[in-house]
């Protein structure tokens, strides 16, 4: 199995077009060094339907429709320009000045510039006026495009569907290569070297994370480690045994539901805990239940959680 490897001290070893007789655009609006790139581009009234309307059946094209005397557009391009790189070929941008489109002005009824249209299988499917910050341009893309997701993001989705371990390690080592310190994706990496019981190295994972970003996750994963490092003792056949002589066991019920913890088996250690929480009225009821509270936010599991949160509630009552 391809073990976690350190990134970090610490840890483990369509084509645009640009007419050649267009006018150089106004600042704001210029073409990228080198003439207009694959995401970013000019559009005329002569190539509007190669360019715009059928380049829209393969990817979205956002049209900003703009002028030179424009000042605010002279605003607006350039953080088109900075969102049409950052979301990576989701959509492309097509620039139109609008003083060298009259008839695409008119068929788009455009009132005002800045004026940026979504063409998306050939038809219009939303639009803005006027220079929005960027933060609102974001709403309005993810709207119709959906939440942009990070290449990290990417590498991590598919890790948690590689159809075995070593692809996913694999996965996950592209990402931290990327992000050496994001907390998700380390906590990704922790809790699969704790599955496979590498627990060192899981260890090595969870400290990785920055200190003001551990959260409730963290937290987690540090109670399930510290539980797996540490093996109570017991004999699980003979603790079984006496509770079976004797239901009010308590003590071999507590040690049975530690021993369960410890090898991850959570719902099992919850059905000894909450059977004491059920059989006992005084001090082995309370011990019992601050012990689930515990290990209720180390469990991965939800619907675990769910299921001995629910009975825990129903026996208290």
């Amino acid at each position: 199995m391809m073990k976690y490897q350190a990134s970090m001290p610490g840890m483990m070893a369509g084509q645009g077009y640009s007419p050649a007789q267009a006018q150089t655009p106004a600042a704001g609006h210029a073409s990228p060094p080198g003439g207009a790139s694959a995401l970013s581009f000019d559009v005329t009234e002569a190539d509007f339907r190669h360019t715009v309307i059928e380049k829209s059946m393969e990817v979205p094209v956002l049209l900003d429709c703009w002028a030179p005397w424009c000042g605010p557009c002279r605003n607006l391009g350039p953080v088109l320009e900075r969102l049409v790189q950052a979301y990576e070929g989701r959509f492309v941008l097509a620039k139109l000045n609008t003083d060298e489109a009259p008839q695409i002005s008119a068929a788009l009824q455009i009132r005002s510039i800045p004026h940026v249209v979504l063409i998306v299988g050939g038809r219009p499917v939303d639009q803005f006026n006027g220079a929005l910050p960027e933060g609102q341009i974001r709403q309005f893309l993810d709207k119709h495009l959906g939440p942009q997701v990070s290449e990290v993001d990417l590498l991590r989705e598919q890790a948690a569907q590689a159809p075995d371990e070593d692809t996913a390690f694999a996965l996950l080592q592209q990402a931290l290569h990327l992000e050496p310190q994001n907390p998700e994706l380390l906590a990704d990496v922790a809790e699969r070297l704790l599955a496979t019981g590498d627990l060192e190295q899981a260890m090595q994972a969870l400290e990785a994370v920055p200190a003001d970003q551990r959260g409730e996750r963290h937290a987690a994963i540090a109670k399930r480690l510290a539980l797996a490092s540490h093996k109570p003792d017991g004999d699980a056949e003979e603790l079984t045994a006496r509770i079976a002589a004797n239901a009010k066991d308590f003590d071999a019920r507590f040690a049975l539901a530690k021993l369960h913890a410890h090898a991850g088996h959570f719902q099992a250690a919850f059905d000894q805990l909450l059977e004491v929480v059920m059989r006992d009225k005084a001090e082995w009821r309370e011990k019992a239940r601050v012990q689930l509270v515990e290990w209720f936010q180390a469990c991965p599991d939800a619907e675990v959680v769910s299921r001995g949160r629910r009975y825990l509630g129903m026996y208290l009552n």
